[in-house]
């Protein structure tokens, strides 16, 4: 369990800087460019780090704490994630709750923060992601639920881990593969729902709500967000892993790290073949995340009423 544990810190803690670089890297050689080198989200963190922070003139203490409590959140919340497959260093009878109430605390003290300033512009923001969250979260609990039924478990790890030992799998995976991604599209603000490079205000979700964020509070809110995608796509790497990460761990590792590079390459395609969505259209988006777990949902549930 230690040389687990180790693994799964040493992935959720390398990978965001890597999957972020993956995915500029790939939007660059479909542009035809050679694009920044893998690691340099690091060297930006490290940049933004020496920075001193500037503050509104309206901005309270909740302002300042905001970004850290989204970053220890997003932390917490990747330990219970399973990564591995079947495994997850906190792992507990329904802890999926906890990963999910840890994930809306995040979100609460994201929007928070980005009302403390006192701009329109972040408000709009913070509306959007509370609107948007509507339709992302009620698919994550049909997703859990339908893996509930189908493997018996309690634990996210276990839920997620054991989901491909099913006899549902192969009516499953499909359409939970095609809700976590697009979960992670949401959670990690990437395109079609937001666009983390533009700078018009009026069509942004996530960047709008951390405009008045500089220095190392920016580093603290780009880190948590690459850490959402990494954790979506660990999900996914966990759902589609062959290998039991207790039996085969260096194996279960080598293989998590194949298929969250290779979500890391689909990101990076859509986002430079796809456009951002309007804004009208995103909670229709979202609803096809809704939707596949739904089928998910009923598809265990009728076989086990069976």
């Amino acid at each position: 369990m230690k040389t687990l544990s180790v693994l799964h810190i040493a992935i959720a803690l390398t990978m965001p800087i890597m999957m972020v670089g993956m995915v500029n890297r790939t939007k660059a050689w479909w542009a035809g460019r050679k694009g920044p080198p893998l690691l340099q989200s690091a060297w930006d963190l490290l940049r933004l780090l020496r920075k001193r922070p500037v503050y509104s003139t309206v901005a309270t203490p909740l302002f300042r704490a905001g970004a850290y409590v989204v970053l220890a959140a997003s932390l917490l919340a990747i330990t219970i994630a399973p990564i591995l497959g079947a495994f997850a260093p906190q792992q507990f009878d329904v802890d999926f709750i906890v990963f999910a109430y840890t994930l809306g605390l995040a979100r609460i003290f994201l929007m928070l923060s980005a009302m403390d300033v006192g701009s329109s512009f972040e408000g709009m923001g913070a509306a959007r992601e509370a609107s948007f969250a509507a339709f992302a979260e009620p698919a994550l609990f049909l997703l859990i639920g339908a893996a509930g039924i189908a493997t018996g478990h309690t634990s996210f790890a276990g839920l997620i881990g054991h989901l491909h030992q099913s006899d549902l799998f192969r009516w499953l995976a499909v359409p939970a593969v095609v809700a976590l991604f697009i979960l992670l599209q949401a959670e990690a603000s990437r395109v079609p729902v937001d666009d983390p490079l533009t700078h018009l205000e009026l069509t942004m979700i996530h960047e709008v709500m951390i405009l008045d964020h500089s220095g190392p509070e920016l580093a603290a809110m780009q880190y948590a967000a690459a850490l959402k995608m990494t954790m979506y796509a660990g999900l996914i790497a966990a759902l589609l892993n062959p290998f039991d990460p207790s039996a085969a761990p260096l194996l279960a590792a080598a293989a998590a790290l194949l298929i969250m590079s290779a979500v890391a390459l689909a990101v990076g395609c859509v986002e430079s073949l796809t456009a951002r969505l309007r804004m009208r259209l995103v909670p229709q988006y979202l609803m096809v995340a809704l939707v596949a777990a739904a089928l998910c949902l009923v598809a265990a549930g009728g076989t086990w009423g069976n």
